[in-house]
């Protein structure tokens, strides 16, 4: 009984360090590490059912480790894995203990989407299955990350350097350890491995990330209300531009449009593919409407409305919201050489332009959390 209660303690323990959750299996007081559903890094084995084709099956595991981290491994015929379980792998120097997050052969499937061609990079070996006393070290050294993280920031500080260490993360055997920092600058820190080497008698390898890597660490709430999705579920960052910003019709505040990275939020880019399929037949909204009542400006686009906002030169105060079908036969008609009377009578509605922005500004701060 006793030896149940520690192994539970230990899973568990190994669940808020490693991000995993602990889950009872069966009606026994038997609890497993388990990463799907509940891990940032978890892989979704969509072919664990299916039979694996004939031939040597693969013989390649894709572990998982702290912080965003994940390598392919190949393991021997003596060495059976499921999905969830700890293994020691090759680390250099020495050993690390990692986590099974994928087996079989959708690791192949991986492997292609990562560009990981194992014909041309030598992968490293899976030594064994993690015994006691591998596991027992493991923790102990997951167990004085925090310590180190915070004598480590008190050194940097006395040596004067311009750097942030953000995360400390041991390996499996505590002969090394890997420290995560961010800095604006190019920084000299021989000394600082110095100092730390005879602090903690360990390898010492500065590994420096950017500030989206940062906020992933860090977590935190967004403006939206909910948890940083670069802390909860994505593992790979694409560039945002404010073009993205400009094809939605947002307004190019940058305080609004920045993260708590301060780069420009991830989630403008998770409409963006709709929003310009939407604009496809869009006509240009550099043209000018010709009308006898003078020229007509583009003010304003609401692209799932299917509405656009003009105002004549002489009067921009006041906007007139236009169906896209209207804009496209009052083009063809100055194309034509014909020049209609007026806007109005294309005209959904007329609004002033203060409303007009004060409603655009309050969708955005609806849809994206504002500030």
């Amino acid at each position: 009984m006793e030896g149940q209660i520690e192994e539970t303690k230990r899973n568990q323990y190994i669940s808020s360090a490693r991000g995993c959750c602990a889950m009872q299996v069966g009606s026994h007081q038997h609890f497993k590490v388990n990463q799907q559903k509940c891990c940032k890094l978890s892989s979704y084995n969509w072919l664990d059912n299916i039979q694996e084709p004939l031939g040597s099956p693969i013989r390649i595991a894709e572990i998982r480790f702290k912080n965003g981290r994940k390598d392919f491994y190949h393991y021997s015929e003596e060495i059976t894995l499921q999905d969830g379980e700890i293994v020691a792998v090759e680390a250099s120097p020495g050993h690390d203990i990692g986590i099974v997050s994928l087996t079989g052969d959708a690791v192949r499937l991986q492997m292609k989407r990562k560009h990981v061609d194992p014909g041309k990079k030598e992968l490293k070996q899976i030594f064994r299955h993690a015994r006691p006393a591998d596991v027992e070290k493991w923790l102990d050294a997951l167990s004085i990350e925090d310590a180190t993280l915070r004598k480590t920031r008190v050194i940097a500080m006395d040596l004067g350097l311009e750097m942030k260490i953000n995360d400390v993360e041991y390996q499996g055997d505590c002969t090394k350890a890997i420290f995560y920092y961010t800095a604006n600058e190019r920084v000299d820190f021989r000394e600082l491995i110095k100092k730390l080497a005879e602090a903690f008698r360990i390898r010492i390898e500065m590994r420096q990330i950017g500030v989206r890597q940062e906020a992933a660490k860090l977590g935190g709430i967004g403006s939206c209300g909910r948890e940083l999705c670069c802390s909860s579920w994505m593992s790979s960052f694409h560039s945002v531009s404010t073009n993205s910003a400009r094809l939605q019709h947002l307004s190019l505040n940058p305080q609004k449009l920045a993260g708590q990275c301060g780069k420009l939020k991830c989630c403008l880019n998770y409409e963006l593919e709709e929003y310009i399929d939407a604009q496809k037949d869009f006509p240009d909204s550099r043209l000018k409407l010709k009308t006898k009542k003078g020229l007509a400006f583009h003010q304003k686009t609401d692209v799932f409305k299917r509405i656009m906002w003009y105002a004549y030169a002489d009067d921009s105060n006041n906007m007139m919201a236009i169906p896209v079908d209207k804009v496209q036969e009052i083009i063809k008609l100055n194309k034509d050489g014909k020049i209609p009377p007026e806007l109005e009578k294309y005209a959904r509605h007329k609004e002033q332009k203060d409303n007009v922005e004060k409603t655009v500004n309050n969708d955005f701060v609806s849809y994206y959390g504002g500030i």
